[in-house]
């Protein structure tokens, strides 16, 4: 007996959907990057530069990505391949991106790390008086120690005995636990290796059953960073020296807006922090009903993303204002990003607050489920996009969950060597040339170009319109067909004219092999879509002017198509519309009172009717009322 193929599933309501977004796009990058940022280029001012790109670039593609979504109901591959199948590589290089960031998983590991280690006292980066501290260890506790420290940072930088803070040394030496470099990875840290098993079983067992189970776990993963978030905020503006942080945070410089680099860094973070051309808001919108107001919770959830980058600025400045002043220091001494803001500067500042293991484990709490979100989500965004490809294969019991399980163990597996001595080598080479803006920036022109000129910006308005009863503003046209894919492609070009090869913060110098690796990766997500494109015009007969006209045509109209896999899914749910339930002698009367055109679907039959005042119904019941009620007066009494 041939076993049932399931349906695809949707949110059960928009709280799931709009969770699920939140969590999503609401990442470490908020936290640990947009504030140095601002700190870093003009304080305030840096904030025009980012609302210029969040209006141009942001804010557009967040739309088109999650329209395109919900008006396919297909994954990220498959979606493009409705939308215009020339570029439908679009699809394969977000797969290829997803791959690659599913290491950043190894950034949770560290997290849950330093989180059970928050609850020893004292906390074991506060001292040097441990087996992995060295004699050039020092405790930055009084402000004598930290002004020493410092001198001797600037005038011994070249020696091989200069100093190194507890904390800093708790993060390389016992965390971590480095090696010489990238020839060199060790042995595996088997306390790491433990963490990443977890972080991998924890995205697991969110998706494993699909929407049903990522919209349960979204209320507690997307709203209790926000909860923590709060009590940071609170607690570090009201510690002593938080207002020389804040100054710090937002004093205004307008010369840097003249530096071409200021606006770059805006863009590369509207881009990080709003989640586009990463295929999730795509993935997350296609479960949506096909009549959701996709462009009202766009344009919030943009809002939403914006103000908790501005908030998170708050609370981390108002902490290492904290900091500063303890150790009677500037800010900018002690200020940075990334995993140094996360693994060095706040638990260092977290050990001199009252009760340290609290405010420890709150902002490292904070940190898992931030970065949970968003990788899990970009997990969701392989299987569905798998699933949609092959869904008579896929969406049979048991399937996916087993599918999933396998990427997953593979995937743990492949990057054991990520928890070795020298797995942060393999993790910055990764992070600096896979995962980079180019990628981004590159899935960003060409679906801009796709849906702007080629499936066609005021069909997508018309679209939009159509399932949220709201016409977007005339702006987004102009993005989607002018500004958005200008302003990318500069951004693209720039990104190469000004490129570093990486070098790590303790000046090792990667191997030429390792550079070419790095290219590779990034150009594997970078020339499928020219690839795929020329390959498709390649294959397809007639002329080039046909093949282009063919490629750049949606396959289906996917508007009818979505609504009718919507109705299809209803009904086969709608126990009340069975045949069953209704007598022959009225199904006879339809048959023969219905006029040529006319559609009506009773559980698996189709009755056809003209007309568009049926595409707004969202249930078969309402629909069967509905024809009804204007045939009753043609029906005997004794049928109703």
């Amino acid at each position: 007996m041939e076993t049932k193929v399931e349906g695809r599933g949707q949110w059960r309501n928009k709280r799931e959907y709009i969770l699920a977004v939140a969590g999503s796009v609401v990442g470490l990058g908020n936290v640990w990057r947009f504030p140095y940022l601002c700190y870093k280029n003009g304080g305030g001012v840096f904030l025009l530069p980012y609302c210029v790109f969040a209006a141009l670039c942001g804010a557009p593609l967040f739309l088109l990505e999650t329209a395109a979504g919900q008006l396919t109901q297909e994954g990220t591959v498959t979606c493009w391949r409705r939308l215009c199948p020339l570029a439908q590589g679009v699809g394969y290089s977000i797969m290829v991106i997803q791959v690659f960031s599913t290491v950043y998983k190894l950034i949770l590991a560290w997290a849950l790390f330093y989180f059970l280690c928050s609850f020893r006292a004292p906390l074991p980066w506060a001292s040097c008086g441990n087996s992995w501290n060295t004699d050039s260890c020092v405790e930055l506790s009084s402000p004598n120690q930290t002004q020493e420290y410092y001198n001797n940072l600037t005038a011994n930088w070249t020696s091989e005995t200069v100093p190194r803070s507890a904390v800093t040394e708790f993060w390389e030496r016992r965390v971590l636990s480095m090696s010489a470099g990238l020839e060199e990875l060790g042995e595996v840290r088997w306390e790491l290796l433990l963490c990443l098993l977890a972080c991998w079983a924890a995205c697991y067992f969110s998706i494993w059953k699909g929407v049903q189970s990522t919209g349960k776990v979204v209320y507690f993963t997307a709203v209790f960073p926000y909860v923590m978030l709060l009590v940071l905020l609170v607690r570090g503006v009201t510690l002593p020296g938080a207002w020389q942080g804040l100054h710090f945070y937002l004093s205004p410089d307008p010369s840097r807006l003249a530096d071409l680099q200021v606006w770059l860094e805006a863009g590369s973070q509207v881009f990080f922090s709003y989640g586009v051309a990463a295929g999730t808001l795509n993935t997350l919108g296609s479960y949506n009903k096909i009549n959701n107001n996709c462009y009202k919770d766009s344009l919030w959830l943009c809002v939403l993303n914006s103000g908790t980058s501005l908030v998170a600025g708050f609370a981390v400045f108002s902490t290492l204002g904290f900091m500063a002043h303890e150790q009677g220091v500037p800010v900018d001494m002690v200020v940075d990003s990334g995993p140094g803001l996360a693994f060095i500067a706040f638990p260092q500042a977290a050990a001199m607050m009252p009760l340290p293991q609290l405010w420890a484990a709150c902002f490292f709490f904070m940190l898992i489920l931030l970065g949970l979100d968003t990788l899990f989500v970009g997990l969701e965004t392989i299987i569905s996009s798998v699933s949609d490809m092959f869904p008579l294969q896929m969406r049979r019991p048991w399937r996916r969950e087993l599918f999933l399980l396998l990427f997953c163990l593979v995937s743990f597996l492949l990057q054991i060597p990520l928890t070795t001595q020298g797995g942060i080598y393999v993790f910055q080479l990764i992070d600096y040339y896979s995962c980079n803006g180019a990628c981004l920036l590159s899935v960003a022109v060409v679906e801009c170009l796709a849906v702007g000129w080629a499936f066609g910006a005021d069909k997508l308005c018309d679209s939009i319109e159509d399932m949220a009863g709201q016409r977007p503003c005339f702006l987004f046209r102009l993005c989607w067909r002018y500004f958005t894919p200008l302003l990318c492609l500069v951004c693209f070009i720039c990104f190469f004219l000004d490129f570093q090869p990486l070098t790590s913060g303790r000046g090792y110098v990667y191997p030429d092999w390792a550079y070419g690796l790095g290219w590779a990766s990034a150009l594997c997500s970078i020339l499928l879509v020219p690839l795929w494109a020329g390959a498709r015009l390649c294959l397809t007969a007639g002329g080039l002017r046909q093949r282009l006209s063919a490629l750049c045509r949606p396959v289906e109209d996917p508007v009818s198509n979505a609504e009718q896999r919507r109705r299809e899914e209803q009904l086969q749910n709608e126990t009340e519309m069975r045949p069953s339930h209704l007598s022959s002698t009225m199904l006879d009367l339809f048959r023969e009172r219905s006029p040529a055109g006319e559609s009506l679907q009773l559980h698996q039959t189709t009755w056809h009717r003209g007309g568009p005042e049926w595409r707004r119904e969202t249930t078969a019941s309402e629909r069967l009322k509905s024809f009804i009620t204007q045939k009753s007066c043609q029906l005997p009494c004794t049928l109703l």
